[in-house]
């Protein structure tokens, strides 16, 4: 059943599901009510040219960088990678920027167990804190999920233990792309200047 139908010709649906007769509506809760639906149906049909032109612009940039390989004879593999593209004069710049969610599997549980042994060793008679630095890398949030650039900052410590470079090992081998995300980012030259600012397609920040 559509809206029409459901409600009876003379009454508009309040929102609390109820009826209320037209003449008992004030006037300007007549005219909110017009104004809310006219920019909502504005912006889901600008949504909707936005989502059509993200889609028209990604494939034109993927199709564009294959054209371009192929003037040496390379065939990629996929449409992975940053890409940046500068308008002749330098005016314009677009910028196509893939964005990867990263997760752990089970191995990262063998690492932490690993970096536990060497942390009961090494906090023998010292500071607590020095256990909580390494500890606050694998806690999680409300929904359960681990900062992984917190976990992957451990890789970068330089500790020259042979469990600590397994625990390394399999925190590297634990990490799996579950998901990629795609954007594009427009930018204008400001000026004569060697700096680009950003075209917003953000209707807040426009």
């Amino acid at each position: 059943m559509t809206e029409a139908q459901t409600i009876p010709p003379g009454y508009w649906r309040n929102a609390r599901g109820g009826l209320d007769p037209i003449e008992t509506i004030k006037p300007i809760d007549k005219a909110r009510d017009e104004l809310v639906h006219e920019l909502v149906a504005g912006a889901k049909a600008l949504s909707g040219d936005v989502a059509r032109y993200r889609e028209k612009a990604l494939g034109d940039i993927a199709s564009f960088v294959q054209l371009s390989a192929e003037q040496y004879g390379a065939q990629l593999g996929g449409t992975k990678g940053n890409v940046s593209l500068i308008s002749y004069d330098g005016r314009y710049k677009v910028l196509r920027a893939i964005s990867e969610t990263l997760s752990f599997d089970e191995r990262l549980q063998a690492a932490k167990a690993l970096i536990e042994e060497c942390l009961t060793e090494w906090t023998k008679g010292a500071r607590p804190e020095l256990r909580a630095i390494v500890n606050r890398a694998f806690e999680t949030d409300k929904a359960g999920n681990l900062n992984t650039n917190a976990v992957l900052a451990l890789r970068r410590l330089d500790i020259q233990d042979d469990r600590w470079a397994r625990a390394m090992q399999a925190i590297g081998e634990s990490l799996q792309v579950v998901g990629s995300k795609s954007y594009i980012r427009l930018y204008e030259r400001v000026g004569d200047s060697d700096k680009y600012q950003l075209i917003s397609l953000d209707v807040a920040a426009a």
